[in-house]
């Protein structure tokens, strides 16, 4: 018998339902099953040891969530959309009643993703599937960012922030900021500046062995954004180390390994 977690949205009534839905249909199919809010990570990780699939019923957001509580056991995750973007997600609400039984009986494969691992002087480690960005807090001025690689200094960056994302992240606010795009299962780090004043502009792509300081000088509030849930608020002098995390994110698919480049085309061309 399978043990399967379902995460959902708490703020999406669909989500809600269709969680409850998936696990009475579970019991039928030889599985038992634990349910919980994506938004209650710690009492979803009490429960995750032993799981052998999680269930996301949300958007993005929603499995960036289920990332972390299935850690450190990298427990395969299936994404059901019902967000707006849905990058990550495989499968709509019809799709997943239907395709239900054939995740059970492990058809499918299996998606790994790169995340980051994130220091800052004694909180931490933290681990983010998508991004980490340093930026200003609430003041509309730049910060200076004093960056280096590998212990090499690269620039001190004067800009709105620093973005180190991902190749799942590549998609999100890293290309909003002009940076490019990564095939999904790479392990480079990209390195992006957001709106730097008279500086080097460029997004960087690091091998997956980089490891990143981010130095933040500012006489106002700066922040540390974690996959764009977890913020923590920065002093003048406080320093950030981001490498690559030993945990990844595993994805069960039904789709064909080439479904991204589709759903890049479908969310990002207009039509």
């Amino acid at each position: 018998m399978k043990k399967v977690g379902i995460l959902y949205h708490p703020k999406i009534a669909a989500a809600g339902a269709l969680a409850e839905e998936l696990a009475g249909l579970l019991p039928s199919l030889d599985a038992s099953c634990w349910l919980c809010s994506a938004w209650e990570e710690e009492k979803a990780r009490a429960q995750v040891e032993g799981t052998e699939l999680i269930f996301s019923v949300g958007g993005d957001g929603t499995i960036l969530r289920a990332a972390r509580s299935a850690l450190p056991w990298s427990i395969p995750i299936v994404g059901i959309n019902l967000g707006r973007l849905g990058f990550m997600t495989e499968l709509s609400a019809a799709e997943a009643r239907e395709r239900l039984p054939a995740f059970l009986a492990g058809k499918g494969w299996i998606d790994e993703r790169a995340m980051l691992q994130v220091e800052l002087a004694s909180k931490g480690p933290f681990h983010a599937l998508n991004d980490v960005v340093l930026g200003r807090g609430a003041i509309s001025r730049v910060v200076y960012v004093e960056t280096t690689i590998d212990g090499a200094p690269l620039t001190t960056y004067k800009a709105d922030g620093v973005i180190l994302a991902t190749a799942t992240g590549s998609t999100g606010y890293s290309l909003a900021a002009g940076g490019p795009i990564l095939y999904p299962q790479a392990r480079e780090i990209l390195l992006k500046p957001i709106s730097p004043h008279l500086n080097f502009a460029n997004a960087l792509v690091l091998p997956p062995t980089a490891v990143v300081e981010l130095r933040v000088r500012t006489d106002h509030q700066a922040m540390l954004s974690i996959d764009g849930q977890i913020d923590l608020e920065l002093e003048s002098g406080d320093a950030v180390r981001v490498r690559l995390s030993p945990h990844v994110t595993r994805f069960l698919r039904a789709q064909p390994p080439t479904f991204f480049y589709s759903t890049l085309m479908e969310r990002l061309v207009p039509r």
